[in-house]
């Protein structure tokens, strides 16, 4: 039976979206041994995603992702088989991370510091983070500045087609709201030992 990697790092990570002001982004912390499968389903919880969609993660020249038997002509190393910590990553380093091929989410992940493990921390765990995710499938970051443009607007100065599009998205969507004890709570849920 393989030895399972016992984790001796904590990453504490930051992660953008590029090209939308202000800026969505999240602080959290995982241990070292962490798949990026399990990096991807984490992601997916802090920022807000649905996880509807494949994804990508770029580390300089490599690529992890799912293998897909549909996309065959996709070259991605399966996710599932490599952890952060074989990759010797350092503070300070930059890598990927896309979400949704058709919507193109990219993101931007920082490594900002490499710190011990606290015994009684729960991990993964969400430290801070700045307005709602986009909704799915709303287009774009021009279609995420366009919703949130429209629904600033008085309900009796949208047309018909804008009318629509705020009702897909919701009277009760809050484009700026973000709560770490709610990340947090559905995180330790799912993950935490």
């Amino acid at each position: 039976m393989p030895k399972k990697n016992l984790p001796e790092k904590i990453y504490q990570l930051h992660i953008s979206l590029k090209y939308i002001k202000p800026e969505i982004w999240r602080r959290f912390l995982v241990t070292d041994e962490v798949t990026f499968e399990k990096l991807h389903k984490i992601i997916q919880i802090v920022m807000g995603w649905e996880d509807y969609h494949l994804h990508e993660f770029s580390v300089g020249s490599r690529k992890f992702g799912m293998p897909d038997e549909e996309w065959d002509f996709y070259e991605a190393e399966n996710e599932k088989k490599v952890r952060l910590n074989e990759l010797n990553m350092a503070e300070n380093q930059k890598f990927g991370y896309l979400y949704d091929f058709g919507d193109s989410w990219e993101h931007e992940i920082k490594i900002e510091k490499l710190i011990s493990i606290e015994s009684g921390v729960k991990y993964p765990k969400c430290l801070a983070g700045e307005r709602a995710c986009p909704p799915e499938d709303c287009g774009a970051f021009p279609g995420y500045d366009q919703l949130f443009e429209l629904h600033r607007l008085p309900p009796d100065e949208l047309d018909e087609d804008d009318a629509e599009r705020i009702q897909w998205l919701g009277e009760d969507h809050d484009f700026e709201y973000f709560s770490v004890d709610e990340v947090n709570a559905i995180l330790w849920k799912k993950f935490a030992r």
